[in-house]
């Protein structure tokens, strides 16, 4: 009897000993005085508790796994449709509509010298009107004027998109007369502070500065990249971090991210938004800061004895090359694959290198054919053979000289594979705890490195501490690697609101980290764990829905009988062969199947009926298309804004036809015009033979656009909906 009235209280209390409290309330007020039931009743409180810690510790790790999984499907989703536009440059011909659709994506190292960008860049023909009442900027720049745009960004204001070029030319500038490492000392400080990723997240910015204080003379700060994408204030951070670091460039550092990559920037939001904010100037702004990431230093070294790098590191990691290569040139951060890829290492030395001549027969064959046309027929036969033993002579040189260009060319190819794998390692590696050196299968780039691969790292060069970002971490920062390596990751609420805490490190002269944990949001305190574990099963309902077609599939493997019916075990087997997310399905069941037969079985054609969630004007559409369009909506996303080459949001019905038929390529499915002209009448509701990109995408949404990580901070296809009405949601 007690134990099942126990087992209704809510278990959403944020005081543990007012919930103990309340047990004891409870006993006292049912049993009778007496050591005997007040042990009992002890005993009872006990096991309850432990059953109440355990379902809590069970959500919030589920919660945590589900946000993490989802994250990080859709960075393998971004890498592999990179390497399938790097397959289309190769392969198909150069007066191709696919081909043409991509080909700007890859002209980012255009050949201009850095006077004539600056020329593109020029801001001085904009005018700022009268009207404008956001921050004013003079250069040199003032103390005055960086505390002004820090109040005016948390006052949501915006800065004229002339100032906005001409503090970016300053930091192109400044970043260029920058090392590959930065190194700093504390000698001069009484400590460092140390942000990991800010990812667009203004909030936790200026929580950090009102907490720390802002960046001066006495109060040195070290960014470690991931400034941009996912929140909605990037550019905003991008102003107050360059404002700094042109006010102190001996005290402000800022690290490059993998996030730093303007191919990146169409999947995860920056690209959109500046596009939004600065519709006349933005795509102007877009390149210059493309120019400007290709220049952010790759690390920072403090005390000769801690190191700062955004990823990590694997077992070829070398600082010498490091600090040697030529940074700007790789403007795109990754992927690994890439390079097994001989076609992609020919297009990527197109850019730097000269094309290496032909192989040695080749050239053979080519030029005993040119002479052989000048050797006359009537010329003595002396003179003859002298001639020919003159032009071997000159073919045995010439070819010397070719074996040497075609080696330089192999070393240069070699040395520049080399760069970029260092390059990629630095910003996309996670440490593990087994010892080793693997690749990065679950991110899709970079590594992942091992406890002995550190020792090593560390007794070369020198070091003790590694510290590193690139992962969310639920209490903001992680130690691993008996100490030595220290995640750091300062954007709070990052997968949703409590999801996690925000975390910086001061460093002293001493070099012993002093952690500093927040949160931004004054909403943290309202969210229980168990609306946070609502929140990532909305997330993943979302995921089954949009793999229904292939879900059905395998259950049919398994449901031999055509019965509808499969049971809990391999119901479980089937949705992780399907889904590949790693979670423990069969105790998330109970969760996301209500719907079974009195066998215990599952009734599947039953729940994805539950699953299915129907947006008005879309019942003439294909449904394997829209099914295809929910899977894939970063994917067709990213390649809509890859296929607005103006940035104007804006492409027309022919472009949106070769979309889907890239597309159709891509997953290697059959998508037929006529589905695809279906699609584009509905969209183009005033027939003016353009499809918004922004109304198209918010048309096949799956969640409630109010949801905080759906105002253009998600990385999820569909994403939480608003926490405040979760309880009320019959399908959870």
């Amino acid at each position: 009897m007690l134990h099942s009235e126990f087992s209704r209280i809510p278990d959403h209390s944020s005081d543990t000993v007012a919930l103990v409290q309340s047990l004891l309330d409870q006993v006292q007020s049912r049993l009778p005085c007496g050591s005997q039931h007040t042990i009992k009743a002890a005993v009872l409180i006990q096991r309850w508790y432990r059953q109440y810690v355990a379902r809590t510790e069970m959500r919030r790790r589920c919660t945590w796994h589900i946000f993490q999984s989802i994250e990080y499907s859709g960075e393998q989703a971004q890498i592999k449709l990179y390497n399938f536009l790097g397959y289309l440059m190769d392969n198909f011909t150069p007066s191709s509509n696919e081909r043409k659709l991509i080909s700007h994506i890859f002209r980012e190292n255009d050949v201009c010298r850095d006077a004539e960008w600056e020329r593109y860049f020029c801001y001085k023909n904009i005018e700022v009107p009268e009207i404008y009442s956001g921050p004013h900027l003079t250069f040199p720049l003032t103390v005055e004027q960086a505390m002004g745009l820090v109040e005016a960004f948390r006052n949501k204001k915006q800065l004229h998109s002339r100032y906005i070029l001409q503090l970016l030319l300053e930091t192109w500038k400044l970043l260029r007369k920058l090392p590959n490492i930065n190194r700093i000392s504390t000698c001069q400080s009484k400590e460092i502070t140390i942000c990991g990723d800010l990812h667009g997240q203004l909030e936790d910015l200026l929580l950090i500065f009102y907490k720390n204080g802002m960046p001066s003379l006495e109060k040195p700060y070290v960014f470690n990249g991931d400034f941009v994408d996912r929140g909605h204030d990037s550019i905003e951070i991008l102003i107050i971090l360059f404002a700094f670091l042109l006010l102190y460039p001996s005290n402000v550092y800022l690290n490059r991210g993998n996030h730093e990559d303007h191919i990146v920037n169409l999947r995860y939001g920056f690209t959109k938004e500046v596009l939004t904010k600065y519709k006349m100037h933005g795509k102007r702004i877009l390149k210059l800061l493309q120019k400007i990431f290709s220049w952010l230093p790759l690390a920072t070294v403090i005390d000769q004895r801690v190191l700062v790098i955004h990823g990590g590191i694997s077992d070829s990691t070398d600082l010498g090359i490091i600090a040697r290569v030529d940074r700007h040139k790789v403007s795109r951060t990754w992927s690994d694959e890439e390079w097994s890829n001989s076609k992609f290492l020919q297009r990527r030395a197109s850019m730097t290198y000269p094309k290496p001549f032909g192989t040695r027969s080749n050239f053979q064959n080519r030029s005993l054919q040119d002479f052989s046309d000048r050797i006359r027929e009537k010329v003595e036969d002396e003179v003859e053979l002298c001639r020919r033993r003159t032009l071997h002579l000159e073919e045995q040189n010439q070819n010397d000289e070719n074996e040497q260009c075609v080696s330089i060319q192999s070393v240069n190819s070699d040395n520049a594979k080399e760069e970029w794998k260092q390059i990629l390692d630095l910003l996309w590696s996670d440490p593990m705890v087994q010892d080793g050196c693997i690749p990065n299968e679950v991110r899709g780039g970079g590594c992942y490195w091992g406890p002995d691969v550190t020792e090593y790292f560390l007794n070369r060069h020198n070091l003790q501490l590694l510290i590193r970002s690139h992962e969310c971490k639920q209490e903001g920062y992680e130690f691993c690697h008996n100490r030595k390596v220290l995640t750091l990751f300062s954007a709070s609420n990052y997968y949703d609101v409590g999801s996690n805490r925000g975390a910086y490190v001061k460093l002293g002269p001493d070099l012993v980290p002093y952690m500093v944990q927040y949160q931004a949001t004054s909403m943290t305190r309202e969210l229980t764990v168990r609306q946070r574990f609502r929140s990532a099963l909305k997330v993943l309902r979302e995921q089954l829905f949009a793999h229904k077609s292939d879900l059905l599939s395998t259950f049919r493997v398994y449901d031999t009988e055509n019965t509808g019916l499969i049971n809990l075990s391999d119901w479980a087997e089937a949705v992780e062969s399907v889904m590949h997310l790693g979670l423990p399905w069969r105790m998330l069941r109970s969760q996301l199947v209500t719907c079974k037969s009195s066998e215990g079985m599952i009734s599947y054609y039953e729940w994805f009926n539950e699953l299915t969630i129907k947006k008005p004007q879309t019942d003439h559409i294909d449904e394997g298309l829209i099914e295809t369009l929910y899977r894939h909506r970063s994917t067709i996303e990213t390649i809509f804004r890859i296929v607005d080459t103006d940035n104007s949001g804006f492409i027309t019905i022919e472009d949106f036809r070769q979309t889907w038929k890239l597309l159709s390529i891509y997953l290697k499915m059959e998508i037929t015009d006529e589905a695809i002209s279906d699609l584009a009448v509905t969209i183009d509701s005033n027939n003016d033979g353009c499809i918004d990109i922004d109304e198209f995408m918010e048309a096949f949404r799956l969640t409630d656009k109010k949801s905080r990580l759906e105002r253009g901070r998600s990385m999820f296809m569909g994403t939480a909906t608003d926490l405040t009405k979760l309880e009320g949601d019959p399908n959870i």
